[in-house]
């Protein structure tokens, strides 16, 4: 969560994430991101607002699956807003706004890998979830359980795979969209989709036939 969104169109923004994740609801009848973008380029700070509420939660959890290391996530989140920020000026919407945000993201994560290759620490991130009060205790195991061979598998993942799956899963970006961003071509990219998702559903014991 932004500690003070009254100060997000100034060059030194910083961002910081509270552990837990919600989502946005819905709203029926809102502004389509490239709106938003255009409005924040013109000096609307609260359009601004709104995108960063909008996707902020899919994108840190992008980057938290991706990088499996929550410090390296929270510097890599950052950098991301404060580009998007900058770029507000020659912003222009040539293509949709996620695709948009999630080149800028991958790009970022890249460079963040590249920098730090010979530092680069491994830890396995779960997602902040809460029990179903409701749930038999056997049932929320077996779910635990469930989820931990699913952040394992997505660990042990080819680098592209799981950035592929991530960016499917997370930001529901077409296949295009994601050829797009990796600067791969559709036939790799729909490959690459296919072989991660049947590797997960094998480390999760899902039947590959089940969708």
């Amino acid at each position: 969560m932004v500690a003070n969104l009254q100060t997000m169109s100034q060059e030194n923004l910083r961002l910081s994430r509270a552990p837990e994740l919600a989502y946005a609801p819905t709203m029926d009848n809102a502004p389509e991101d490239s709106a938003l973008m255009l409005r924040y380029r013109n000096g609307d700070v609260a359009a601004f607002e709104t995108l960063y509420k909008r996707h902020n939660d899919a994108l840190y959890r992008y980057l938290l699956r991706l990088c499996h290391h929550r410090d390296s996530a929270e510097d890599i989140f950052q950098e991301v807003w404060g580009k998007i920020i900058k770029a507000r000026e020659s912003y222009r919407p040539t293509a949709k706004f996620t695709t948009f945000l999630y080149r800028v993201a991958h790009n970022c994560f890249i460079d963040h890998i590249r920098r730090n290759k010979r530092h680069m620490q491994t830890v396995d991130i779960e997602p902040d979830t809460q029990p179903d009060a409701g749930e038999q205790p056997e049932v929320q195991t077996e779910r635990d359980l469930a989820r931990r061979r699913l952040v394992a598998a997505l660990r042990d993942l080819p680098d592209e795979q799981r950035d592929v799956f991530l960016l499917h899963e997370e930001a529901s970006l077409s296949l295009d969209q994601i050829a797009s961003i990796t600067g791969s071509n559709r036939e790799t990219t729909k490959s690459r989709l296919r072989y991660a998702v049947k590797k997960l559903r094998i480390a999760i014991d899902e039947p590959v036939g089940t969708s």
